[in-house]
């Protein structure tokens, strides 16, 4: 499955922004989506992800209650609304896709591309 991410941007703290994810290439509707982030000098972490069918999301700790993963299969694309922004969110935005359980957070294996999120204090 080939995914294209986009949405990201600079925005000042307490801002919103949604990330758009796009899949293409395979039954979208079979694939856990999930989505990630890096910031400068860490290591990639889970943010939030999806299940096939869309009843399950998984969220973490540090998001919960700010960002909403969601998706729509007659577009084929998932989204990450990110609400109340704060500088450490700073990050490149990852979405990705596996085939399964969308809890096995180290085993996603299709990747997009990476969208710039940048939030100014």
């Amino acid at each position: 499955v080939q995914l294209q991410a986009s949405g990201g941007g600079l925005v000042q703290a307490g801002s919103s922004l949604r990330l758009s994810c796009a899949a293409s290439g395979r039954t979208f509707s079979n694939y856990a989506m999930g989505w990630f982030r890096q910031a400068p000098g860490k290591e990639r972490e889970f943010v939030a992800a999806v299940d096939w069918s869309g009843r399950s999301t998984y969220y973490a700790d540090s998001v919960k209650g700010q960002f909403t993963i969601s998706r729509v299969y007659a577009k084929n694309t998932v989204y990450l609304q990110m609400n109340s922004l704060k500088p450490e969110d700073t990050a490149v935005y990852y979405c990705a896709a596996r085939y399964g359980d969308a809890s096995y957070y180290n085993t996603y294996n299709f990747w997009g591309q990476g969208t710039q999120v940048t939030v100014s204090s």
